[in-house]
């Protein structure tokens, strides 16, 4: 696999299909890739961190492979597990052709139980045991209870799983690893400490406008930069959830699809559960902040 051989070429790589981030989060990629280490990245939602990785895969042309956590998740659902009805059928075979004579063979079926060929893999072995390194996005850690933290160590700091009746099973093309979290939780430190580190910020304004022209396009000049700098705003006020990124690209191409040609109350109005998903967010804005955020825009002269 031919890897970007410098930060820049970590930012050509990922604008080529149309991810555009800031040199600080390319840096933080450019070293977990050269120096093999985890990617650990927090943010706010939307703010890009799982398309990091999805990008990150089309663009080096290899496999992408997803464990989505959640409460409860356990060794069967994110690394392995025993195929427990062919197993059945193995002994029922067995048993059938009156194949078991002796301790002998009992072990022999034993060790036909527990093969590599018994096993269904889940993500985390999948990632183990591909010919070509895939990306492994562990995504949302923080929804996973803590204890999962800790069964991920061996699989960060060694790249294999031990499963006890086979031992060992070690990558030979270790994953590129990026694991996301919203931190609705703090992430064990032992963990953090097997990966690099970085906080993705909500991008600037002209960063998100080239986002959103590539992203939502059919838009005029005018309400990209209408669109994002009323975003922007946005996120300076006291919301319990701001607007990502990729509500704004929704956004826009809601505007869109309305035929809107510029901001106007009503329209924004019409449009924010497009852009908050929290009732007391929405009636906040409602009650006097979109008409703030519009005269502050017009009287920048990006509103007619």
């Amino acid at each position: 696999m031919h890897l970007p051989a410098s930060v820049d070429a970590v930012v050509e790589l990922l604008a080529a299909q149309n991810y555009l981030c800031d040199r600080r989060l390319a840096t933080a990629l450019f070293l977990a890739l050269k120096l093999r280490r985890p990617l650990f990245l927090e943010g706010e939602p939307g703010v890009g961190k799982t398309e990091l990785a999805k990008t990150l895969a089309a663009a080096l042309n290899t496999t992408l492979l997803r464990l989505q956590c959640y409460e409860g998740l356990d060794v069967a659902q994110t690394a392995y597990e025993w195929n427990v009805a062919r197993q059945m059928v193995e002994i029922r075979l067995a048993e059938a052709a009156h194949a078991i004579h002796d301790d002998a063979d009992r072990d022999r079926l034993a060790h036909s139980l527990y093969s590599r060929a018994m096993l269904i893999e889940r993500p985390l072995l999948q990632a183990l045991t591909q010919p070509r390194s895939p990306v492994l996005l562990i995504d949302e850690l923080d929804r996973a209870d803590e204890p999962f933290d800790a069964f991920l160590l061996e699989v960060l700091a060694e790249n294999q799983i031990t499963i006890p009746e086979l031992g060992a099973v070690k990558a030979s093309a270790p994953p590129i690893t990026i694991i996301t979290s919203n931190r609705t939780r703090e992430i064990h430190d032992a963990l953090k400490r097997r990966c690099l580190y970085h906080w993705v910020e909500f991008p600037d304004v002209e960063r998100e406008l080239a986002i959103v022209r590539r992203k939502a396009p059919g838009a005029s000049e005018r309400l990209y930069r209408q669109a994002v700098e009323f975003v922007q705003r946005m996120r300076t006020l006291d919301l319990f959830k701001a607007p990502g990124v990729a509500e704004t690209i929704d956004w826009t191409n809601a505007l869109v699809a309305l035929n809107a040609m510029r901001l106007d109350p009503a329209t924004v109005h019409d449009t924010l559960g497009v852009l908050l998903k929290y009732q007391d967010d929405i009636a906040r804005m409602g009650g006097g902040d979109t008409a703030k955020i519009l005269d502050e825009l017009k009287a920048r002269a990006l509103l007619d």
